[in-house]
């Protein structure tokens, strides 16, 4: 009888391990004859070392060997490679050593003398077993790697987005800016003192992220208020300043109804970064933590960049002098104007501001 192997045998590399020197001259012979490529060892130690070079496709070994049994090498050949076939070879058809073999994860269990047909079945069967774990092994690594890939290239693109609404907003806060100040650099101070603020005051990262985002919004509402009282050169009269003050609620209502959360902080801290500590602010006069966390903040770092920044009715003030009118007071501005937790949180890092101040400017 003529067996014809099933497989692409000129690619298949079987390693034998027998130490009888006989077993594996037949072995070898056979196997060669049908077109494998097969390399022997009558040492097991010899057999691990071979098989860390790449190329094995199936082990065929003894279980009966001095110094390290066949199943002795099957589990270390699984340490090395888990996914190889390995068929064990014994003269003594032992139950108990056959089921043995399997638990250890033998691929297959042959008896001496062994059929020549069965044996080449057997190891055709290994061939295919190695070559399918082969390619769902590279099936699965392709498809990590397309995952990757793809998980990228999406993470890539919202980043994108982010920014460039990001980037909008930002030219869109311009507009009001540049209309009550000659500069844009005071809407990015602005975010990065609240930032710096924040980080100090131990809040969640992500209050920190949508505050650093939304704090420079915070004048957006200047879009509504007309040139005569916005870039007036001198003092407003009182009813000027009704109308200036109109400000913070035009903020909130271009802001208001938004799905998300840096849009909806924007609202809250264009309506409230106006209001003080004390009751004495604008426009609804709340007092004490009835005015949200970042209204609070902003409302001090506003008051000292405004200080710091020349404006159509005043000079700008030095860093020294803007921390002094802040933490002592002056004919417009008291301490008790600012929420204690937060007049501490400047006071522990203003000179940051500072940096902040003199390192942003157009």
């Amino acid at each position: 009888m003529t067996l014809q192997p099933e497989v692409d045998s000129a690619k298949a590399n079987i390693l034998v391990v027998d130490d009888d020197p006989y077993v594996l001259e037949s072995i070898s012979g056979l196997l060669e004859g049908y077109g494998y490529s097969v390399i022997t060892t009558e040492q097991a130690d010899h057999a691990l070392s071979l098989l860390l070079n790449d190329g094995i496709n199936v082990v065929l070994t003894d279980i009966r060997m001095p110094e390290i049994s066949g199943i002795a090498l099957l589990e270390k050949i699984h340490l090395v490679s888990p996914e190889m076939p390995v068929i064990l070879m014994t003269a003594y058809a032992e139950l108990d050593v056959a089921v043995n073999a399997i638990k250890q994860g033998a691929f297959d269990f042959i008896t001496k003398p062994y059929s020549p047909e069965y044996l080449m079945h057997t190891i055709e069967k290994a061939i295919k077993y190695h070559g399918l774990t082969q390619m769902e092994r590279d099936y699965k690594k392709t498809l990590e790697e397309t995952v990757r890939l793809r998980t990228q290239e999406l993470s890539d693109a919202l980043a994108m987005v982010k920014n460039m609404s990001r980037e909008i907003i930002t030219r869109l806060t311009a507009v009001a800016e540049y209309r009550d100040t000659d500069t844009g650099a005071h809407i990015s101070r602005i975010g990065l003192y609240t930032k710096k603020m924040s980080e100090v005051l131990k809040m969640p990262a992500g209050f920190i992220e949508e505050v650093a985002f939304a704090s420079p919004m915070h004048d957006i509402g200047k879009i509504g208020i007309a040139d005569n009282i916005l870039l007036k050169p001198s003092s407003l009269t009182g009813q000027e300043f009704q109308v200036m003050k109109t400000h913070t609620s035009i903020g909130e209502q271009m802001l208001r109804g938004s799905t998300y959360p840096g849009i909806q902080m924007a609202a809250s801290i264009a309506l409230n970064h106006h209001e003080r500590w004390d009751g004495t602010g604008y426009p609804r006069g709340l007092a004490g933590e009835k005015i949200p966390i970042e209204g609070r903040i902003v409302m001090l770092v506003d008051q000292y960049d405004a200080l710091r920044s020349v404006r159509p009715y005043k000079k700008c003030f030095s860093h020294e002098e803007t921390y002094d009118i802040i933490t002592k007071g002056d004919d417009r501005t008291l301490p008790a104007h600012f929420d204690p937790a937060v007049m501490k949180a400047f006071i522990d890092i203003a000179p940051t501001f500072s940096e902040i101040f003199d390192s942003h400017q157009d």
